[in-house]
């Protein structure tokens, strides 16, 4: 008998044509029996501002922490900016990662990254696991998905068509799915 896991996949890009959107997507379409991946948007939530937060949590960035303490896990898809994670990425991250209970303390994360380019968001990615540890994730190691020159694995509709890469990024959330089972032991 199988366990459902319900995780959260959060984009780094707000772009609609988003090779990282389109991970997402296939990564819901490639999660085994048991794991469901529901994407959540945070181009709605405005940028950090302590004063702000002073007056009440924004309903957006609200609704972004009780999705994410729902969630059995969460999914990051990021591409690379810079060598770094996107802004609108880390400014969610931010919000959600304030005290006094940050939701996404302790929470298995897993995360991948497309990219144009040949390095595959792997510095983003391994800067993303360094902010991970400072908020106390439990974060997947491996297989890393580091898809390099997306525009030749994803078709004119965003869909995933390179087979190597469909099973790495298989692979990876079966492997995914495991870790959250032995998480939650």
């Amino acid at each position: 008998m199988s366990t459902n896991f319900r995780v959260l996949g959060i984009a780094g890009s707000l772009r609609k044509a988003s090779y990282n959107r389109a991970l997402l997507r296939a990564a819901s379409e490639l999660a085994p029996s048991g794991l469901t991946i529901e994407m959540v948007e945070i181009g709605n939530i405005p940028f950090y501002d302590g004063d702000v937060e002073a007056q009440g949590l924004p309903a957006s960035v609200q609704e972004l922490r009780e999705r994410i303490l729902a969630a059995d896990g969460l999914l990051f898809a990021t591409p690379e900016y810079n060598y770094s994670i996107p802004g609108v990425l880390k400014n969610a991250i931010d919000w959600f990662s304030r005290p006094p209970s940050p939701p996404s303390d302790r929470k298995p994360v897993g995360i991948i990254g497309a990219s144009g380019g040949n390095g595959g968001t792997m510095r983003a990615q391994y800067h993303l696991r360094q902010v991970g540890v400072m908020l106390n994730w439990r974060t997947f190691n491996k297989p890393e998905v580091f898809i390099a020159r997306a525009q030749d694995k994803f078709d004119a509709e965003g869909k995933l068509t390179d087979e190597a890469t469909r099973k790495v990024l298989a692979q990876h959330l079966q492997e995914f799915y495991d870790w959250i089972a032995l998480l939650k032991k």
